[in-house]
């Protein structure tokens, strides 16, 4: 089930999220102070393409907190909106309320993502 879902995350809006994403991740790669954080917005596009099955653990600390102030400053705002946007269109049909509670919790890791864990949910 979670491989049918993410198929249709990606056909339904989840590429515009990820290239959200990527693009961060570029703007952050031109300098070199800004490659971690270039890296980090690639991991976090790899999760953009396929939400489903996942689960995001927040273990910062204190230079994850810094590093998310910089980030929520220049950059976590624009990908929160560009996600909470996609996530109110998708809550619109009952059908696409899932693929809502995905782009709200890509919205919320968009705010603060230093710090953060992405984990592969195991079903028993």
């Amino acid at each position: 089930m979670r491989i049918l879902g993410n198929i249709l995350w990606i056909v339904l809006g989840g590429w515009i999220s990820a290239l959200g994403w990527v693009l961060a991740g570029c703007m952050w790669c031109i300098t070199i102070i800004g490659i971690p954080v270039g890296l980090q917005c690639f991991k976090l596009a790899s999760l953009s393409l396929n939400p489903f099955g996942k689960e995001v653990v927040n273990d910062g600390g204190s230079v994850s907190f810094l590093c998310n102030i910089v980030w929520f400053l220049t950059t976590g705002l624009e990908l929160a909106a560009l996600n909470f946007v996609l996530g109110c269109l998708m809550c619109i049909t009952i059908v696409g309320i899932p693929f809502g509670k995905q782009f709200f919790k890509i919205a919320a890791l968009s705010l603060a993502p230093f710090g953060c864990n992405v984990t592969r949910v195991h079903f028993a």
